[in-house]
């Protein structure tokens, strides 16, 4: 389960802290592993024609939006998070699940905020999906759920490379942007309405739920749902942490015990977590 990047990373400091290697040193090697992580995310992503992420996300939107002008959606996506905060003040009016999910449902500006973040030009934390395929890979793993799976990007790297993939979400744009994007790259994809449909039951081999906790009411209940669609021995890699933002009111839970103690009672056991780059956990459930 050792020498993911994170663990890689964080040996190589402990060997500055021996003398046995300077700090330069140490962040060029960051930089230089990072890097891999982003090119191989930045493969998977490229629509064909294009080498750099971020056009190619903005040519993506343009696309599927029939918008042609790419400097007005660079905008778009440069306001999305201020543009999600505004829907979420003004069509939230208590924190109940109904009126969060309705939120999720009819959100405009999420997928902006999302594909932007997926250009990694200001957040690498999107490459966690790039060590969660690693260690899928090392442990056999091949049915893949993307749970809480937004816009589809980390589905479509896992179906890169081999995996079968499901995503599931509770936003009808999402999936419906999600299901064009694999469509356009020729890939196949179980896509899933957690609103309308359940997920099949002893299913999966390997779930992921990047950033998606910190958004529910009750992550207890995710956690239920995924516990059913794991096979015994599947693993759930997903961040448990978040921090109160002002700019990110959609943030509804910041307090992980409960969730840990439900995985607890379903006999999930952790089995790594990320201490140098950013804080994802694995957890394994019982066999």
């Amino acid at each position: 389960m050792e020498d993911l990047l994170p663990d890689r990373l964080k040996t190589l400091w402990r060997h500055v802290e021996e003398g046995r290697l300077s700090a330069e040193d140490f962040h060029r090697e960051q930089e230089r592993l990072v890097g891999e992580h982003g090119r191989a995310w930045t493969r998977a992503l490229l629509l064909e024609g294009f080498d750099d992420l971020e056009e190619s996300i903005v040519s993506e939107i343009g696309l599927y939006t029939g918008n042609g002008d790419r400097e007005e959606i660079r905008c778009r996506c440069l306001d999305a998070v201020a543009g999600v905060k505004a829907e979420w003040q003004r069509n939230v009016k208590d924190l109940s699940r109904e009126s969060v999910e309705r939120f999720y449902e009819d959100s405009e500006a999420m997928i902006h905020e999302l594909m932007w973040w997926h250009t990694l030009s200001e957040d690498s934390s999107p490459l966690a999906y790039v060590n969660a395929l690693e260690l899928a890979g090392r442990e056999g793993c091949r049915d893949f759920l993307d749970f809480g799976s937004g816009v589809g990007s980390g589905g479509i790297l896992f179906a890169r490379h081999g995996f079968n993939v499901t995503l599931a979400d509770i936003s009808p744009a999402s999936l419906g942007f999600s299901r064009w994007r694999f469509e356009r790259r020729g890939l196949r994809a179980a896509h899933i309405d957690l609103r309308e449909s359940a997920l099949p039951e002893a299913a999966f081999d390997f779930a992921a739920a990047m950033d998606v906790f910190e958004h529910l009411v009750d992550p207890r209940d995710a956690v239920r749902t995924i516990g059913k669609a794991l096979k015994p021995g599947g693993f759930l890699f997903g961040r448990f942490h978040a921090e109160r933002d002002e700019d990110r009111p959609h943030h509804v839970t910041l307090d992980f015990n409960p969730t840990f103690e439900a995985l607890e009672d379903l006999g999930f056991v952790e089995v790594w977590r990320d201490e140098w780059l950013w804080g994802h956990q694995v957890f394994r459930k019982g066999r």
